[in-house]
């Protein structure tokens, strides 16, 4: 645990923190609101106290109640990973600044985000599906995500039809495929 960097993000940070800077292992944790993404990461990226040049991953998380975005940070200034949780984003319309303009590898890590959990980064010039197919209308990591062939399916219900094999369209029955040793 790097207590100095802990030190270094309280003095900075404090008026925007919403909760205790957390620490564990090599990990440090703070929390902000999803208006100060940019000012803060920004801060982290380019004073050389932190330095936090390297943007590992980013992340979208659905609690139930609110998303988060969440971003993993590495610098050669500290021995932590910082891991800054941007938290209430509103379910119905979740926004959050990209962050783009710092790490232009970001916009992968936006668009994968927002596939799967519909969180808007306002200012990504390419957000669209990267997974998902373009007219698809939800986001499959949402905790309100409907599986009907899951919904009533016990654990040794048997396999779901996606997960039969099927022969290919076309082929006579009578087509096996031999294994030689």
């Amino acid at each position: 645990m790097d207590r100095a960097l802990k030190r270094r993000l309280e003095s900075r940070f404090e008026p925007v923190l919403r909760g205790p800077i957390r620490q564990r292992h090599d990990q440090t944790e703070i929390r902000i609101g999803p208006g100060d993404v940019s000012e803060v990461l920004r801060t982290l990226h380019d004073e050389p106290e932190f330095d936090f040049k390297v943007l590992a991953d980013l992340a979208g998380v659905d609690t139930g109640r609110e998303m988060q975005a969440v971003y993993h940070l590495w610098s050669a200034t500290t021995s932590d990973w910082l891991r800054v949780i941007a938290e209430g984003l509103p379910r119905e319309d979740p926004r959050v600044p990209s962050v783009t303009f710092l790490w232009p590898g970001a916009e992968w890590m936006e668009r994968e985000t927002y596939d799967m959990f519909g969180i808007i980064f306002e200012g990504n010039r390419d957000l669209r599906r990267i997974y998902m197919p373009p007219d698809y209308t939800s986001f499959p990591l949402r905790k309100d995500f409907y599986l009907p062939d899951d919904s009533a399916r016990s654990p040794g219900a048997g396999v779901r039809h996606v997960e039969r094999t099927h022969s290919p369209a076309g082929a006579p029955a009578d087509v096996r495929r031999e294994v030689r040793s």
